[in-house]
């Protein structure tokens, strides 16, 4: 069996060679080989031109195709899997044109996994911890009032004025700008078609804690029946959202304004331009420190007062193992492709597992990429 790895982007690498490492037969493919070379071409030679013909031919039965390229190719790439009955992962959010592969996924047998990086992946896992946990506590009633938040952000370990820095192309972060989200503020959907229409304020329970801007992003609603909320359960709240640093609505709002005026082809190109821009001004010099903070909390209150209170709470930065950024989203890859091989994943579509046989070990393994990692029990 063979790992296909398809993209050796700025957020792939750890994990690649991590399976490089560890024996397994892996393919690198990429648009630039030079640039694959200078990644793993210590580890590897195996390493070829990105083409997706030459992918097919290559491709067996049972064998792994990974993207980690730009989001209009997990499709195509899924598609060509299962046509090889060969299995496939990525990072990336599972669209509706990937879910609909289920069925054809299931009928030949194969896994498509999705949602398998830092957000969404790492998140998912953390809820779906939470969720086992409360359930199986004293204080699980399910006339109890439920509030969840999930807020993850990469920024700067050291801040600057932009009170931000690129660890990829800023193209999908100004695309998402433009966005509109969905989640759930006092027990009714909040609908906001900007995200900064709807920043607020959340302290992270950090052993020094810390205050940041948070806002929702995209739609969180689907995500109460994958994280195993009941229908009739009293939700409060229940928001998935970016975290940013103290500071970036205030140093973005000219960028705000722009991008909001922005439309049609004109709009896409000059959306473009902002990005080359932005990546010339304001990406890491080699050797920066990154940072992730990732916090998700479930609550449980009766009667106004909390009965059950616990939050994951996850900080990291670059060091000598590379970025923060880049060992929590590609590593988490990289734990799904060898679930997927040990066939501890069933056919079909998925996100990050919920079982806590793949969730405890895959928390074992981000604990020793972070540099902290806890849970924090408000009521003790």
């Amino acid at each position: 069996m063979t790992i296909h790895w398809c993209g050796t982007g700025l957020s792939a690498i750890p994990g690649l060679r991590r399976l490089i490492e560890t024996g397994q037969d892996v393919t690198v493919w990429n648009r630039s080989t030079i640039k694959a070379q200078a990644a793993v071409g210590d580890l590897t030679k195996d390493i070829r031109a990105f083409d997706i013909e030459a992918l097919g031919d290559a491709l067996r039965q049972d064998d792994v195709v990974v993207s980690m390229l730009p989001g209009d190719w997990h499709v195509p790439l899924a598609e060509l899997a299962i046509a090889h009955k060969a299995h496939f992962v990525s990072s990336s959010y599972i669209s509706p044109e990937m879910q609909a592969l289920n069925d054809v996924a299931l009928e030949a047998g194969v896994a498509l996994v999705n949602e398998v990086g830092l957000d969404p992946g790492i998140d998912h896992l953390m809820a779906h911890a939470l969720m086992d946990d409360y359930r199986a506590s004293a204080a699980f009633d399910a006339a109890n009032h439920l509030s969840f938040t999930s807020y993850c952000g990469g920024v700067p370990k050291n801040p600057n004025p932009f009170r931000y820095k690129f660890s990829w192309s800023p193209f999908g972060v100004l695309k998402a700008l433009r966005s509109p989200s969905r989640s759930i503020r006092n027990y009714v959907e909040l609908s906001v078609n900007r995200p900064w229409d709807a920043i607020s304020s959340y302290t992270a329970p950090l052993p020094n804690p810390e205050t940041f801007e948070v806002y929702p992003n995209r739609d969180s609603v689907p995500f109460m029946a994958q994280y195993g909320f009941d229908d009739g359960w009293k939700v409060r709240e229940f928001v998935r959202g970016t975290l940013r640093l103290n500071g970036w609505a205030e140093a973005w709002d000219p960028v705000f304004k722009e991008v909001e005026t922005l439309v049609g082809p004109e709009g896409e190109a000059r959306l473009k331009e902002m990005s080359d821009q932005f990546w010339d001004d304001h990406a890491y010099a080699d050797g920066e420190a990154d940072r992730v903070i990732l916090c998700v909390d479930l609550k449980a209150e009766s009667g106004g007062a909390p009965v059950w209170h616990k939050t994951y709470v996850l900080d990291a930065w670059g060091d000598g193992r590379g970025t923060a950024m880049a060992r929590l989203v590609s590593v988490t890859v990289a734990l799904a492709v060898e679930a997927v091989l040990s066939r501890s994943i069933a056919a079909g579509v998925h996100a990050a597992p919920n079982d806590p046989r793949l969730v405890t070990p895959w928390m074992d393994e981000i604990n020793r990429l972070s540099q902290h990692l806890d849970v924090v029990d408000h009521i003790g």
